[in-house]
């Protein structure tokens, strides 16, 4: 499996990672056999949060650990905090980076994980609420505690970023963000700078080369996606010139549309971690072959404009 580095640390992550969001609805037998393809893939990250399905893809993530004898050392397990979801309706209430949420929610994820500790710790989305030497002081705990190795954040623009760097004790490491073909403005705006079109608009503050320029690693999540959850543009008729190129592109280098769609972030010099949530161990087999193949500079361009976008 290819490797990506991870923020500024000296350590290397695998380019693919298992993400566990949708481990939920399938049974412990099914959920160990989802993460035992990933793992034998190298897909030995695995990243999952609080917030999905009130802990149960945790915990289906442990057990499944746990039912396939894994050894704790050589998994990589990421989990996500910050999100409260009101319990009777599972409606998102509030965003909550208070000391006692975040470590009442660690503490329970360690539970469902089934282990001591998580490889990384990621504030999902902000709370602009947020005291930060309250944060700080929840984040110097977990180090302290070894609770986690390393910390990170998930859809969070520069300057908020910014802003939590001026309290915390730790590095941020981590920006996690959905990007893919089919959600590509972070690299549409950089090619639109001076433009008053509306390709143009900045909605994430130049986050791109933000997160390169400060050593983030970015973690794509939804990759197949186009809009906010809108559906899969693979195979849809919605995007009929998309789906004719990676099918080109896909018999020119033997692989299928998905890997190529996976290999079109990959080819980014960002060195992004994409985070695959298929639940269907024929689908993740057929993805990790992103990581067999490298696109020249114009079937990546070829692409960009294949998805709509355009060069001005």
């Amino acid at each position: 499996m290819k490797t990506v580095p991870l923020g500024s640390t000296s350590i290397d992550v695998p380019a693919l990672a298992l993400g566990a969001m949708r481990l939920a609805d399938r049974s412990r037998a099914e959920a160990s056999t989802i993460v035992g393809t990933a793992l034998d893939l190298g897909m030995t990250f695995i990243d999952t949060a609080d917030c999905y399905s009130a802990g149960e893809s945790s915990r289906k993530v442990g057990e499944a650990l746990s039912d396939l004898s894994v050894d704790r050392g050589s998994v990589m397990i990421q989990t996500k905090v910050g999100i409260f979801r009101d319990p009777s309706s599972n409606k998102i209430t509030r965003y909550d980076f208070s000391r006692e949420h975040i470590v009442s929610a660690l503490d329970a994820e360690l539970t469902n994980l089934r282990t001591d500790y998580v490889d990384s710790l990621l504030l999902h989305r902000p709370d602009t609420l947020v005291d930060l030497d309250d944060l700080a002081a929840a984040f110097d705990d977990i180090a302290t505690q070894g609770k986690a190795r390393w910390f990170g954040v998930s859809n969070v623009n520069p300057q908020q970023i910014d802003l939590l760097r001026s309290a915390l004790n730790q590095r941020l490491q981590v920006n996690q963000l959905q990007f893919g073909l089919g959600h590509s403005g972070m690299v549409r705006q950089e090619f639109h700078v001076n433009m008053d079109d509306a390709a143009s608009v900045d909605h994430d503050g130049g986050l791109l080369a933000y997160c390169r320029l400060h050593q983030l690693t970015i973690q794509a999540w939804s990759p197949l996606q186009y809009g906010f959850f809108s559906g899969v543009f693979l195979d849809d008729p919605q995007f009929p010139e998309l789906n004719r190129m990676l099918r080109i592109i896909g018999e020119r280098h033997g692989v299928d549309a998905s890997a190529v769609a996976i290999a079109w972030i990959l080819r980014h010099p960002a060195h992004m971690q994409v985070l695959l949530g298929s639940m269907t161990p024929e689908r993740l087999i057929a993805m990790s072959r992103a990581t067999d193949i490298m696109l020249d500079s114009q079937e990546w361009y070829d692409l960009y404009l294949a998805a709509g976008n355009d060069l001005p």
